[in-house]
C-alpha cells in the first residue's frame, strides 16, 4: 500500500464507507479488509481503546536464549533507523521493547504500545502484533490500515514465531516505525528475523540428539555421518528391491515403525514383515551420552536382508583411515541365523534379564566409550548406572558332512534407523516440514491459468525451502497450448521460470532456449521419464557435458547437489524441472528426491490444466477475431475507432460493427452474448451475421432488435429441432444490444437497446450525456416491445458505444464506473484513436474478469453543397423537367460522366412513382463516397424486380436501373417509401 494513497485520503475513505457499512473500494487490501471485519464483530471503536496491562510479563528461559541473539543483531542494525523491535507472547501482550528514537519511544507509549500492553487485534484492532496473531502469519500494516485513530501515524510489521516441532505459535515478533518510515521490506526483515529465531529453537532441540548420536557411535563404529540408507531399487526392477538393497516401502514403513518405537517407552520391540518375505526386528536401546544426556536408539536386524554395515558386535577390520590415524574401526556384523529361529531370538532380547556389567566399546582411545543402557521399564530414564545389554547366541553351525551350504543361510543384519528423545527426533521434524511444503504447495501452485505463472509459482514454493535453485524447462507447444511432441536427443525447450536465492548468472535466464545434451539428467528424465537424483554435481560428467566451462563456473559458485523430475500428467511429459542446492551443504537425497516427485506431479497437472485452458482459450480467440470486423467500413458519416479485449478468464460474446446503409447512413451496433468460450464466441458470430441481414432490409431501429429478439428466441429453443439436454451449452442463456443509426443529411440519430448499457454523446464543447434510452429485456425473452429515441447531435459530437465490462467488475459497481467514464470523456478535442486509448487507461482493470468492447464515433455532415432536392407534383409532364435539373446538378458538381446514366435512372424511378404511387413525389442527389439518387412516394408498396417477356410493354425499366447502378433498394420511412440508387463516382472526382 503506497503512502500517496493514504495521504490524498482514499483510505480515509474507505475506512469510514466501510464504518457506514457501505461498500469498500477494491484498493483495501484483502488482509486488511478481513482484519476490519474481524474487529467489527468484535465490537472495536476505532476512536476508543482500552488496553489491558498485565506486568513481569516475560517468556521461557529455553525461548529468551533462541531469541536474544536474534534481537541483538536486529537492533544493532537500526541504530541509526528509526525503528523499534517489539517481542510479545502468544497472546500478544508485549514482554520486550528495543531500540527506536526518544520521540517514537514516546509516540508509542501515549498509544500504550509499550511491554505489559496487550496488542492483540481483539484489544486494539488492526496492527502488526495482533493481526499477525489472528491471521497467523506476516503482514504488514501502515497509516490509515489500523483500525484504531490513534494507531494511524505508525507503520508496523508483525511475524509468528513458532515451535520448529510442535507447529505452535511462541511469540510474535514486530517492527514499528512512524508512517513516513515505513518501508514493505520491514516485512521481509521481520519475517527473516522470525525464521532465525526458529532455527536457534530447533539448533537448541537437536544438540542433544546430536550428543546421543556419538554416544552410540562410540558405543559401535559406524561409517561415520547418519548411516547411508540402502540402495533404492532399480528402474527395471517391478519387485521394489535394490540389487543388496531395500527398497522404497521397505525402507519407508522401516522408518514409520521406528518413530512409533521411538514414542513408545512401554514397548522395547517390534517385528516388521518386509517383501521378498524378509522379517526386519526393532530394537528400542536407551543411550547415555558423556553428558549425562538420555535417549533412545532404534535398530533395525533384518532376518534375509543384504549384508549391511552397522554399528553392532563387530568383526572388527581396519579402514584405511583408521590405519593410518587411530579413527574408528568399521565393524561389520553378521549372524547366521535359520528362518524359524528369528521369533525366538526377538523373544530372546526381550526376555533377557539385565547383567550386572556393563558393556562398553573401545574405539582406539581410552575416552572415546560410551554405555548402552538396558531396555528394562524399572530403571529410571536419568540413571546413569550402566548394565549388561542382552545378547543373542546364534544356533550352531550343523556339522561338516550333512550336505547343508551354511551360505545359503538367510542373513541376519543389524543397522541403525532412529536416534532421538521419545517423541521427537529429526526424522519426525523432517517430515513435517514436508508435509507443510506439499500443503503450501497445494495452495500456492496452481491459482491462475497461465502456463508461465504456474511454473513461477512452482519455483516459489520449492526456493528456499526446498531447493536453492529451481529452473522449470518447457517447450515452445505447451506455451501455446498445443500437445507436447515426444522428446528426444536435442529437443529444444525454453526456460520459463528461475526460482534462486540470489542471482546466478552462469545458469540459464528465463526466456533462454535450451537444448539438453543425451548425457545429462534432464534429458535423462525426459527420456526415461524417471527423476533423476545427482548428489554431487562435481562427479555427474554427463551433467558437466552440457557445457563445461559454464557449468564449471557453477560448480565455483556453490551448487553442489541436484535433482531432475519429469513433468508428467495424463500420461503426457510437458517438460522438465531441476533443483539445485548450493547453500544447503547437505545434498540431496533419496527423502528429498520422493518429495520433488511430489511437488513436481502436483506442479504438472496444473501446467496441463493451464495448457488445455490455453488451447481452448486461443480457439475461441481466434473464432472470435475471424467473426469481428477486420478494418473499416467505407463510409463517410462518422470516423471510428473502436477496441476489443477479450477477458483474463476466458474469450466471451462481446462484439461490434460498423455497417453503411443506405442514403450515407450507418448504423453502430454494440452487443454482448452471456457466457464465455467458444459457444459465447459461435453465438456472437450467429448474432452479428443476423444484425447485418436485418440491416440490409433497411429495418428501422426498433423493429429490427424485435426481429433479432425472435431469432435470439428460436435459436435458444433448437430452431425447430428436438434439442438434445444432454448437450452442454445448447442454449444461448441471453444477450444485449445497443443499434443506433446515424443520418448525415439530418444529423439526427435514432438509438433502441435491448439491456444493454446507456450510450454515452459527448457534444463539441466537452458536454458529456448518457442518453436514457427506454429500458427492454435483453434477447431472447420475447414479449416487450422495444422502443427507439431520436436525437440530433451537432457535427463533431462524439458516439460512444461499450459493454459492461468497460463499466462494472466484482470490485466496482456501475454507477462509479459511469462516473469515471464520464470525467474521462469530458475532452471534446480528443479523436476518437485518442478517446479509446484514455477510456481503457482509465478504467480496465489489470486483469479484466469480463470482455471488452468500445466504439467510438464523431459524426460528420453532408453540408448544402452535396444535397440537392426536389419536391414534385404527380403529373407526368414533370420527368423532362427532372432530367433537366439533374443534368445541371451534375455539370455543377463536374459529374459530367455520371449524366446520361442518372438522368436515365431519375426519369425511370419518377415516372414509376408518379404512374404506380400515391402523394408527393421527392427527387435528391447525394454527392458522398457514391453518388446517390433517391425518389420518395406516399406508397407502401414496394417495387419488384422482375423479367419482362417480349410482348410486354412495361416492366423493364427497374431492370435497367439495376443494370446501370452499383447498388439499389428500397427503405421506408413514417410517411414514405424510398426508392434508392447508388453510383460509383469518377476517379477524377
Amino acid at each position: 500500500m503506497s503512502v500517496a494513497w493514504d495521504d490524498i485520503g482514499g483510505l480515509v475513505d474507505a475506512h469510514e464507507r466501510f464504518l457506514a457499512g457501505a461498500l469498500v473500494d477494491s484498493t483495501v487490501r484483502d488482509s486488511v479488509l478481513d482484519s476490519w471485519k474481524r474487529c467489527r464483530s468484535a465490537g472495536l471503536q476505532p476512536h476508543q481503546l482500552v488496553v489491558p496491562y498485565a506486568p513481569e510479563l516475560t517468556l521461557d528461559d529455553r525461548f529468551l536464549r533462541a531469541a536474544d541473539p536474534v534481537l541483538t543483531d536486529l537492533s544493532a542494525s537500526f541504530t541509526e533507523v528509526g525503528i523499534t523491535i517489539a517481542l510479545c507472547d502468544a497472546r500478544g501482550r508485549m514482554v520486550q521493547r528495543l531500540g527506536g528514537d526518544r520521540q517514537l519511544r514516546d509516540r508509542l507509549d501515549e498509544v500504550q504500545f509499550a511491554p505489559g500492553f496487550d496488542a492483540s487485534e481483539r484489544v486494539v484492532g488492526t496492527n502488526g502484533v495482533g493481526t499477525a496473531l489472528a491471521q497467523r502469519s506476516p503482514v504488514y500494516v501502515v497509516g490509515r490500515e489500523h483500525f484504531a485513530d490513534c494507531l494511524q501515524p505508525f507503520a508496523c510489521a508483525g511475524a509468528p514465531v513458532r515451535d520448529p516441532f510442535s507447529g505452535r505459535i511462541e511469540a510474535i515478533l514486530d517492527l514499528t516505525c512512524l508512517r513516513a518510515d515505513g518501508d514493505p521490506a520491514m516485512l521481509r526483515l521481520v519475517r527473516e528475523a522470525a525464521h532465525g529465531i526458529e532455527a536457534r529453537l530447533l539448533e537448541q532441540s537437536t544438540q542433544r540428539e546430536r550428543a546421543l548420536l556419538a554416544a552410540y557411535r562410540r558405543a559401535g563404529p559406524d561409517v561415520g555421518g547418519w548411516p547411508r540408507q540402502p540402495r533404492l531399487a532399480a528402474p527395471d526392477q517391478g519387485d521394489g528391491h535394490g540389487v543388496g538393497g531395500l527398497g522404497r516401502i521397505d525402507l519407508a514403513v522401516l522408518r514409520e515403525k521406528a518413530e512409533e518405537l521411538l514414542a513408545s517407552p512401554q514397548r522395547t520391540l517390534d517385528e516388521v514383515v518386509l517383501s521378498g518375505g524378509r522379517v526386519a526386528t526393532l530394537l528400542r536401546r536407551p543411550v547415555m551420552g558423556a553428558a549425562g544426556e538420555t535417549g533412545v536408539v532404534i535398530e533395525a536386524r533384518i532376518l534375509g536382508g543384504p549384508r549391511l554395515r552397522q554399528a553392532g558386535s563387530p568383526v572388527a577390520r581396519p579402514s584405511a583411515a583408521g590405519a593410518a590415524g587411530g579413527e574408528p574401526l568399521v565393524a561389520e556384523s553378521v549372524t547366521d541365523t535359520p528362518p524359524e529361529a528369528a521369533p525366538t531370538a526377538a523373544r530372546a532380547l526381550a526376555d533377557a534379564p539385565a547383567g550386572p556389567a556393563p558393556v562398553t566399546v573401545s574405539t582406539g582411545t581410552a575416552a572415546s566409550t560410551a554405555t548402552l543402557l538396558p531396555t528394562t521399564p524399572a530403571m529410571p530414564a536419568t540413571s546413569a548406572k550402566p548394565v549388561t545389554v542382552p545378547t543373542v547366541t546364534a544356533p550352531p553351525l550343523p556339522p561338516a558332512g550333512t550336505g547343508e551350504d551354511p551360505s545359503a543361510r538367510p542373513r541376519v543384519d543389524d543397522r541403525l534407523l532412529l536416534v532421538g528423545e521419545p517423541g521427537v527426533g529429526r526424522l519426525a521434524v523432517l517430515a513435517r516440514r514436508r508435509l507443510e511444503l506439499l500443503h503450501h504447495a497445494g495452495i500456492r501452485i496452481g491459482t491462475t491459468l497461465d502456463v508461465t505463472r504456474t511454473a513461477e509459482e512452482l519455483t516459489e514454493v520449492a526456493v528456499p525451502r526446498f531447493a536453492d535453485f529451481t529452473a522449470v524447462d518447457l517447450p515452445d507447444a505447451v506455451l501455446q497450448g498445443d500437445e507436447p511432441g515426444q522428446f528426444g536427443a536435442g529437443t529444444a525447450l525454453r526456460r520459463i521460470a528461475l526460482g534462486s536465492i540470489h542471482e546466478l548468472p552462469h545458469l540459464y535466464g528465463v526466456g533462454d532456449p535450451v537444448h539438453y545434451v543425451p548425457s545429462t539428467p534432464q534429458a535423462r528424465s525426459l527420456e526415461s521419464r524417471q527423476s533423476v537424483l545427482e548428489p554431487v554435481l562435481v562427479e555427474a560428467e554427463g551433467w558437466l557435458a552440457q557445457d563445461p566451462a559454464r557449468l564449471e563456473r557453477v560448480l565455483a559458485a556453490g551448487i553442489h547437489s541436484l535433482i531432475t523430475v519429469p513433468l508428467r500428467a495424463r500420461g503426457a511429459t510437458l517438460g522438465v524441472v531441476s533443483f539445485y542446492r548450493s547453500e544447503k551443504p547437505a545434498p540431496f537425497e533419496e527423502d528429498d528426491l520422493s518429495l520433488a516427485q511430489e511437488l513436481a506431479g502436483r506442479a504438472a497437472i496444473c501446467i496441463d490444466n493451464a495448457r488445455r485452458y490455453t488451447r481452448e482459450h486461443n480457439t475461441a480467440l481466434a473464432l472470435q477475431r475471424s467473426l469481428l470486423p477486420r478494418g473499416r467500413p467505407e463510409q463517410s458519416a462518422v470516423d471510428i475507432a473502436y477496441r476489443y479485449l477479450p477477458a483474463q478468464a476466458g474469450v466471451g460474446g462481446d462484439w461490434f460493427d460498423v455497417i453503411p446503409l443506405s442514403g450515407a447512413r450507418v448504423a453502430l451496433v454494440v452487443g454482448d452474448v452471456v457466457g464465455h468460450g467458444l459457444h459465447a464466441a459461435a453465438t456472437m458470430g450467429r448474432l452479428r451475421t443476423a444484425v447485418h441481414n436485418f440491416c440490409s432490409l433497411d429495418l428501422p431501429p426498433d423493429d429490427l432488435l424485435t426481429h433479432l429478439d425472435d431469432l435470439v428466441g428460436r435459436l435458444d429453443r433448437g430452431e425447430g429441432w428436438a434439442v438434445d439436454n444432454n448437450q452442454a451449452d445448447s442454449g444461448i442463456v441471453g444477450a444485449t444490444c445497443l443499434y443506433a443509426v446515424y443520418d448525415p443529411v439530418s444529423r439526427r440519430c435514432t438509438l433502441t437497446r435491448a439491456g444493454h448499457p446507456f450510450p454515452a454523446v459527448v457534444a463539441p464543447d466537452g458536454t458529456v450525456e448518457f442518453v436514457d434510452l427506454p429500458s427492454a429485456p435483453p434477447l431472447g425473452l420475447g414479449g416487450m416491445p422495444f422502443e427507439s429515441v431520436e436525437l440530433e447531435l451537432a457535427e463533431g459530437s462524439q458516439l460512444v458505444l461499450y459493454t459492461d465490462g468497460l463499466i462494472e467488475d466484482r470490485h466496482r459497481d456501475i454507477d462509479s464506473g459511469l462516473d469515471r467514464l464520464r470525467t474521462v470523456l469530458a475532452h471534446a478535442d480528443r479523436a476518437p484513436e485518442d478517446t479509446c486509448e484514455a477510456v481503457l487507461d482509465a478504467l480496465l482493470p489489470e486483469r479484466p474478469s469480463d470482455d471488452v468492447a468500445l466504439l467510438v464515433a464523431r459524426t460528420h455532415a453532408l453540408g448544402p453543397g452535396q444535397v440537392a432536392q426536389w419536391d414534385l407534383p404527380s403529373d407526368p409532364a414533370v420527368v423532362s423537367r427532372s432530367r433537366a435539373a439533374v443534368t445541371e446538378q451534375l455539370a455543377a458538381w463536374g459529374l459530367d460522366e455520371l449524366a446520361f446514366t442518372t438522368e436515365l435512372v431519375a426519369s425511370e424511378l419518377v415516372t414509376n412513382a408518379i404512374r404506380h404511387a400515391t402523394g408527393p413525389v421527392q427527387l435528391r442527389l447525394l454527392r458522398d463516397r457514391a453518388l446517390i439518387c433517391e425518389v420518395s412516394d406516399g406508397s407502401s408498396t414496394s417495387p419488384r424486380l422482375r423479367r419482362a417477356r417480349s410482348e410486354d410493354e412495361g416492366g423493364r425499366g427497374l431492370f435497367l436501373v439495376a443494370q446501370l447502378t452499383e447498388r439499389w433498394g428500397a427503405r421506408y420511412t413514417p410517411n414514405a417509401k424510398i426508392i434508392w440508387t447508388e453510383q460509383p463516382l469518377p476517379r477524377t472526382s
